[in-house]
């Protein structure tokens, strides 16, 4: 197992589904978390429950708010060694009933949040002359879906943002890669029928099955992966599988 003794690590939009399960990965595998979401009194239960980690209120949209946020974790802390950009929102609509709003709303959560915790964290990164950015995408951010508008663009977006991070990060220690899951069962998932879908490994996902491999990117076993794609999806984005 990945040993990430001394490490501190931020997950955004950590307090339940998929970000509580980085969460609880990385705190296993010996990370300080710091559970960063508007979601505060999930949060505060969730960081309460494993020894060491901390919760802090964070708006992934609000430029502010990133400042303090890791201001206060470099104070309590002394690092940012890892970050994982998981917050996200999914709206839809057909494109003639695809609002301003709606658009608007799923580019601030999704792809300026990815950017500003980027940026947020970078000077410290470099100061300590190395880390490990995990930006959450999605299979979303590798094809077209209908109805889905401003969330593929976002996906996309944050995918194009992680390589133009990691040439850029690269001399300065710090890798960047993208994480793109398939359909995992949440909250956010509730109302698509799993059976309609056509996975090869003839199950949909659950958060777990992502963990493993947010963990791996996070530690010193992927030490020379940067600027990679690793899809999590049961295959969706492979076939179809055969009856």
């Amino acid at each position: 197992m990945t040993d990430l003794s001394g490490r501190v690590a931020v997950v955004t939009g950590g307090a339940r589904g998929i970000g509580e399960s980085y969460v609880r990965a990385l705190h296993a595998a010996g990370a300080r978390v710091v559970v960063a979401d508007v979601l505060a009194d999930e949060g505060k239960a969730l960081a309460a429950d494993l020894d060491g980690a901390v919760f802090t209120e964070l708006d992934v949209t609000d430029e502010g708010a990133w400042e303090r946020a890791i201001g206060e974790v470099l104070d309590s802390l002394g690092a940012v060694d890892v970050l994982v950009n998981n917050a996200g929102i999914a709206n839809a609509a057909p494109i003639e009933h695809f609002t301003l709003a709606k658009w608007n709303a799923v580019i601030a959560v999704n792809l300026t949040g990815t950017f500003l915790g980027c940026r947020a964290v970078v000077p410290a990164m470099k100061a300590a002359g190395r880390g490990s950015i995990v930006n959450v995408s999605s299979v979303e951010g590798l094809r077209g879906s209908e109805r889905l508008h401003g969330y593929t663009a976002t996906k996309f977006a944050v995918r194009g943002l992680t390589k133009s991070l990691a040439v850029e990060l690269g001399p300065d220690g710090i890798r960047v890669n993208s994480v793109h899951p398939g359909f995992i069962l949440t909250d956010m998932t509730t109302r698509v029928d799993p059976e309609r879908l056509l996975i090869p490994l003839r199950r949909p996902g659950v958060p777990a099955d992502l963990a493993g491999t947010v963990v791996f990117l996070a530690g010193d076993d992927s030490a020379y992966l940067t600027g990679a794609e690793i899809v999590v999806d049961g295959g969706m984005t492979v076939g179809i599988p055969q009856t």
